[in-house]
């Protein structure tokens, strides 16, 4: 581990260790995984993840998470979180994320308070400052800490400590909820996100990784990594056809721009 990395190492886990306990919002991805097996070596049981598992959150993703918890071998809650029920949130406005983070980070404080933990915390890490999130508005108004951000880490640190700790995360590509795949202003129905996972994972089922499909009515709108273009349009371009349009799609398109973190904020930067 190089000497800055280390540091930066050095000061989570004493900001972890000044805490004396904590509540960590658990999806399974690169950043959340990271904090919660540091956090579970510093405080042992007194770090407990929570899962928050809803529609937006394919069954794969519930799993994972459950399966990394069990590995990390700290305490782990999964609870139901109900942001379809939240009118603000199915509007998707341009904010959504502020409705749906709100819910869920004042369930994990109700959770905190009741398990004496106190300290609520998320996976935030300095990059994200990059991209509209105003999901952080909620964080802020009911103090959750980002311990990975304060300690300095970016989203490349979070993967090269993952991969000298051993966690299959380390390489895992990013992924954000189902309510993303929606452009802001376009209702957000049960229905709808059904469809749009269920195309994602019939893509995943070819081998795809790095995958987004994005939701624009009749059209289905898929960004992959660029590395995956070639099979995409090659051997496999009749198959990801048939399988997206199986879920209900009328046209199926490749955005040759491929896939890039916040592609539907695009219109809001």
């Amino acid at each position: 581990m190089n000497e800055l990395l280390q540091d930066k190492t050095d000061k989570l886990r004493m900001i972890l260790a000044d805490m004396g306990g904590c509540v960590i919002g658990f999806s399974g991805g690169v950043d959340s995984t990271l904090l919660f097996a540091v956090a579970a070596e510093v405080l042992g049981n007194g770090a407990l993840a929570v899962t928050a598992t809803s529609q937006t959150y394919p069954e794969r993703e519930l799993n994972e998470a459950r399966e990394l918890a069990e590995r990390i071998g700290g305490q782990h809650l999964v609870i139901v979180s109900e942001e379809l029920d939240i009118t603000e949130f199915r509007d998707n406005p341009r904010n959504r994320c502020y409705y749906c983070k709100k819910e869920l980070f004042s369930k994990l404080r109700a959770i905190a308070e009741a398990e004496g933990l106190w300290n609520v915390l998320d996976g935030t890490n300095i990059d994200d400052a990059c991209d509209h999130r105003p999901g952080r508005i909620a964080a802020e108004e009911l103090q959750v800490r980002s311990p990975l951000e304060e300690a300095g880490f970016t989203k490349q640190d979070i993967r090269d400590l993952s991969h000298k700790m051993g966690l299959p995360t380390w390489d895992k590509p990013a992924f954000a909820c189902l309510s993303s795949r929606f452009p802001y202003g376009t209702s957000i129905t049960p229905l709808r996100v059904s469809q749009v996972g269920a195309a994602e994972e019939s893509l995943r089922a070819l081998g795809f990784r790095t995958l987004r499909v994005r939701y624009h009515g009749s059209v289905a709108r898929i960004e992959l990594g660029e590395e995956e273009f070639e099979r995409a349009t090659g051997i496999l371009r009749d198959e990801v056809v048939r399988l997206v349009k199986a879920t209900g799609f009328t046209y199926v398109s490749l955005d040759l721009q491929g896939y890039r973190t916040g592609a539907m904020n695009e219109e809001v930067l």
